[in-house]
């Protein structure tokens, strides 16, 4: 039985969209699949590992009767890149098999119950729902995403902490060692509303994201929040656990203050970052008056020396930092200047862009 004709583009894209979620090698074997079910005049595209579920939709490009198919996302997203764009391709169903053809290409692909795919159930008790630009989003999870840990025993370090407070957005991400803080100012106030997103939710709301002035909006609820922009719904559960208090890790008593050209360091980190310990990856960083030293040697005593000018004039500091932490942030910010303010070489450093309240990156020293 003929299930759709389209062109290639039209079923790829919302394909490609919900495949980065979707588990290859997975127990339950409906969870390496892809819901592929059209009702009326859309067809929808859904993928979920039993914590994430995003749904991608298209409404043009396509011919067919009403369906719901669960077939093997990567196999038949592997299969539409492989041939060639703008080519007609159609979907037929018989015994358990879905057939896509397309010129003189046939791939048969078993197929899995609709009925038995996992829907994340849907919860309605809302507590909030924040509307703001998806470049605008995508641009504060830019600035601290890299700092959440990734498969820590501390589970609640594995994601991302949003929090609603007045007309605030605040996102922090810590892996114990760094710490990135970011807001900004909504249209809209709400009560106090604190959830743990996974990481996997994160990388994949930043991939889908567009730097585009269209709206996102976030609903978030008790135990889950849904993120709907464009063509595209992602329903995340929340991490169940206590996040760390933030604020303390936040220095108060750093007086001195460092000011740089950030592409100036972060090319001189870059270039220092070679012979840096593989595993350490620790960094010296010698301040003088004006002159900001980058040191890094590794077990072959080999040895790399970085001058960058700098705005500073305090007493001489010497402090050890591991670098990929500052790379980090150096590299996912697009300012001109940064400041930087230190204490003593026992005291984590706080990265902060001059005239914005908004952006708060604490990295802690580290013995070298």
């Amino acid at each position: 039985m003929q299930l759709l004709q389209a062109e290639r583009d039209s079923l790829l894209k919302p394909l490609a969209t919900v495949t980065g979620i979707v588990e290859r090698r997975h127990t339950l074997p409906i969870l390496s699949n892809v819901l592929i079910k059209k009702d009326g005049d859309a067809l929808s595209f859904t993928g979920t590992d039993l914590e994430i579920q995003i749904s991608s939709q298209q409404t043009e490009g396509f011919s067919g009767s009403d369906f719901a198919i669960t077939v093997a996302a990567k196999k038949m997203s592997d299969i539409l890149r492989a041939i060639p764009d703008k080519t007609v391709v159609t979907l037929e169903e018989a015994e358990g098999r879905l057939t896509i053809k397309a010129g003189k290409s046939r791939f048969a692909l078993q197929t899995l119950p609709a009925a038995d795919f996992p829907e994340l159930a849907v919860d309605t008790n809302l507590r909030a729902t924040i509307r703001l630009p998806q470049g605008q989003l995508k641009a504060l999870l830019g600035r601290v995403q890299f700092a959440m840990a990734h498969q820590d025993i501390r589970y609640y370090l594995n994601g991302l902490f949003m929090v609603t407070d007045g007309n605030l957005l605040k996102l922090v991400a810590t892996d114990g060692h760094r710490l990135g803080f970011v807001s900004t100012e909504l249209s809209t106030s709400f009560d106090k509303n604190e959830v743990i997103l996974p990481r996997k939710t994160i990388l994949e709301l930043f991939k889908l994201l567009s730097d585009v002035d269209d709206e996102v909006t976030i609903d978030i609820a008790s135990n889950q929040v849904k993120f709907s922009f464009g063509k595209i719904v992602i329903h995340s559960k929340v991490v169940d656990g206590k996040f760390p208090d933030y604020n303390r890790v936040i220095p108060q008593n750093n007086d001195k203050l460092l000011t740089v050209d950030r592409q100036a360091l972060l090319s001189s980190m870059q270039r220092a970052a070679i012979l840096s310990n593989e595993k350490f990856r620790g960094v010296r960083l010698v301040l003088t008056d004006s002159t900001l030293k980058i040191l890094c040697n590794n077990n072959e005593q080999e040895e790399a020396q970085e001058e960058v000018e700098v705005g500073y004039s305090g007493e001489t500091l010497d402090i050890g930092f591991n670098i990929q932490y500052l790379l980090d942030v150096l590299t996912n910010l697009s300012v001109e200047n940064l400041h930087c303010y230190f204490g003593d070489v026992n005291s984590s450093v706080l990265v902060t862009i001059p005239d914005n309240e908004h952006f708060k990156y604490i990295v802690m020293p580290m013995r070298i």
